[in-house]
């Protein structure tokens, strides 16, 4: 018998690993939480898959999403990072991913670690959704204005409500699994 997942999921082998071991799972370690904040930004305005599928590219290019590197990234690489096929080659885009790793690295120092200062937000316990068709999963919430707005306060770019909601989702902050996946909690 089919396992019957979201209805995002398509016949993709990648799609289907990533919905069933990862999407709404709770993340907790700073490392991860900045990896999906990196893939959520540059997917801002295309689809996912395409950033799954380029996702191992990413974390070479982005030194394994190591923040503290990123942070400190040269004039030099960042023109490394323009010519690298296998990425998303936004000026806007790279230049934020610098941007946010060095906004990262203050709001560790201010709030102990990211995790800390995001999961906040929903009181360290994940939101439960039971919807049960695409048309009730919402792209923001009155959360994820609040929480882009907080960011973009801060200075962070691409943190737009949607790709706020989308990063909630993907870290598990909020569980959107819809009512006939199978993964959806009881």
């Amino acid at each position: 018998m089919m396992k019957q997942r979201c209805f995002w999921v398509t016949d993709s082998e990648l799609y289907k690993k990533y919905h069933d071991e990862e999407w709404g799972t709770p993340v907790y370690d700073d490392n991860t939480l900045f990896e999906f904040l990196i893939l959520e930004t540059f997917q801002a305005g295309l689809s996912w898959i395409t950033i799954l599928n380029k996702r191992e590219n990413f974390r070479v290019a982005f030194d394994d999403f190591n923040y503290n590197k990123i942070a400190n990234y040269s004039e030099d690489k960042y023109n490394s990072l323009l010519k690298d096929a296998g990425i998303i080659r936004n000026k806007l885009k790279i230049k934020s991913a610098i941007t946010n790793a060095q906004l990262f690295l203050e709001v560790q120092k201010e709030f102990g670690t990211f995790s800390n200062f995001i999961w906040a937000y929903v009181n360290n316990t994940p939101i439960v959704n039971k919807f049960e068709k695409r048309e009730e999963v919402p792209a923001t919430t009155p959360l994820s204005d609040k929480i882009s707005k907080d960011l973009k306060k801060r200075g962070f770019k691409f943190v737009g409500s949607t790709v706020i909601y989308a990063y909630m989702q993907a870290v598990g902050m909020v569980n959107d699994h819809t009512t006939n996946c199978f993964k959806c909690p009881n």
